[in-house]
This record gives C-alpha cells, sequence and structure tokens, in this order.
C-alpha cells in the first residue's frame, strides 16, 4: 500500500559490479545500518507478517524484490519497479538495505527457508537506499 503522498509505483535503479555471474536475490532489509557490514542490516524487511515470493505476487512482503543478474562482465543492473515500497511512512524503503549471494527462489523452491527468505544464500552486499542512490558500504566475496 503506498502512503498518500505518493502517486505511483516506486522505482528502484541497482548497479552493482564485481558480481559471480549468476543471478543474485536482492531484498530490503529492515535497517541501512552498515556499522557491523551486512550483520546490522537485519532480517528482510517484512512490515506485514507476510510470507516470502515474487514481487508481482500478491501475497509476498514488501521486502521481496526478486533477482537481478550478473552478467559475464560481473556487472548486475537491475530496474526494479514495485507498488510495496513506499518511499515515506512507517513502511519507506528510504535507510534500508540489499544483495544476496545465491538466486532468490521467490518462495518457490520447496526449501525450509523457501518461504521466509527465498532461500538466497549469505549476505554478498549491503549498503543504504537512498532517494538517488544506492551506496554500497559492505562487499563481501
Amino acid at each position: 500500500m503506498l502512503c498518500s503522498c505518493q502517486t505511483g509505483p516506486t522505482i528502484v535503479n541497482v548497479k552493482i559490479t564485481e558480481l559471480a555471474p549468476r543471478p543474485h536475490g536482492i531484498h530490503l532489509h529492515e535497517f541501512g545500518d552498515t556499522t557491523n557490514g551486512c550483520i546490522s542490516i537485519g532480517s528482510h524487511f517484512n512490515p506485514n507478517g507476510l510470507t516470502h515470493g515474487a514481487s508481482e505476487d500478491e501475497v509476498c512482503y514488501a521486502g521481496d524484490l526478486g533477482n537481478m543478474i550478473a552478467n559475464a562482465d560481473v556487472v548486475a543492473e537491475a530496474t526494479i519497479v514495485d507498488t510495496q515500497i513506499p518511499l515515506s511512512g512507517s513502511n519507506a524503503v528510504i535507510g534500508r538495505a540489499l544483495i544476496h549471494e545465491l538466486q532468490d527462489d521467490l518462495g518457490k523452491g520447496g526449501h525450509e527457508l523457501s518461504l521466509s527468505t527465498g532461500n538466497a544464500g549469505g549476505r554478498l552486499a549491503c549498503g543504504t537506499l537512498t532517494l538517488m542512490t544506492f551506496i554500497i558500504s559492505s562487499y563481501f566475496i
């Protein structure tokens, strides 16, 4: 649900270099706090207590943004258009963080972690989502 001050979807542009050439799950996490690297960003952002899924699923939570694929030049770029991630209000995405090691199975993989994290593996890169840029604060290989 969008806040009253926002009249359309939120557009998130992400570009990350030096990623292994494969799909990587991209999620919003609870916090944009990277003082202890990707450990301090908290769990996936799930303000309504829903199960994990694809951003086009009606039942997924706000932090589910799907996958981005790093190409052979180890660059991943994505433009995500989503109506569940408002820019202001109590469920705002500003100040939250993202990027996982593996592909997100979008809650459909049958693994014990599919419905909670998409079984997307460890945290690979994290940062703080701002109005104009995603700033990588910690990056692990």
